[in-house]
């Protein structure tokens, strides 16, 4: 049984991954509410979240996968101090809170000698860009997948593996707030991905991904962008 960290599990696409690791494995759930709350937004809520989550899984975690995030709109016309806020609050809760995840995996596992995996779930705007409201948003999602090849990279001998996940807009409220048509506009398959085809692939490579797919980024966007 994997003992499994996963952040941002209290909706939408890791609400549904949680539900599909919970049973098989050990799933600590980061969320918005219980014992696990935690507030990225916070500089201190990352390091604190590993601690509990490592209290609550008996000391182990097997696997960490990323997916809190948020997508707020900065418009550039907005006064530059309240535009720079933004773009750091998107940055510091996107990726910085996932980089100090990832870091704190990484030493664990060397410390005590386990594999262990990353995932993470970064976005089609990691590839394409986004909206000129969502610069932070596109660059946060550009900055993890680089991360996850780094992990890769640096750490595959060590048995430790990184996999990063891309959705284009997905069946959730974030992709309500561009509107239904906006969404699917530039879909060929016709229509927003569901929540259950993220988690599918967020769970195949939480537990079952061979470790030759170890820095792979794959793409969940209905052929909106094809690399």
């Amino acid at each position: 049984m994997a003992h499994i960290l996963l952040t941002g599990g209290s909706r939408g696409i890791g609400a549904a991954i949680a539900d599909r690791l919970r049973g098989p494995h050990a799933v600590a759930v980061q969320a918005t509410r219980g014992d696990l709350a935690a507030d990225f937004a916070d500089p201190g809520a990352p390091t604190d979240l590993w601690a509990r989550a490592l209290d609550r899984l008996d000391g182990r975690i097997d696997v960490l996968i990323n997916n809190a995030g948020v997508f707020e709109a900065h418009d550039l016309s907005l006064p530059h101090d309240q535009w720079v806020a933004g773009w750091e609050r998107t940055m510091r809760i996107n990726l910085t809170a996932a980089a100090e995840l990832s870091r704190l995996a990484v030493l664990h596992w060397q410390a005590t000698g386990r594999p262990g995996r990353i995932v993470n779930i970064a976005s089609r705007a990691a590839h394409r860009g986004d909206s000129p409201a969502h610069w932070h948003y596109a660059a946060s999602k550009a900055g993890m997948v680089a991360m996850t090849k780094t992990i890769a990279r640096a750490h595959a001998a060590e048995g430790i593996l990184a996999f990063a996940i891309c959705p284009g807009f997905v069946a959730t409220a974030m992709a309500d707030t561009a509107g239904p048509a906006t969404a699917q506009a530039d879909i060929p398959l016709g229509r927003v991905a569901a929540v259950d085809e993220v988690a599918t692939v967020a769970a195949f490579c939480a537990t079952e991904a061979p470790e030759s797919m170890t820095g792979a980024v794959l793409d969940i966007n209905g052929a909106s962008y094809v690399r």
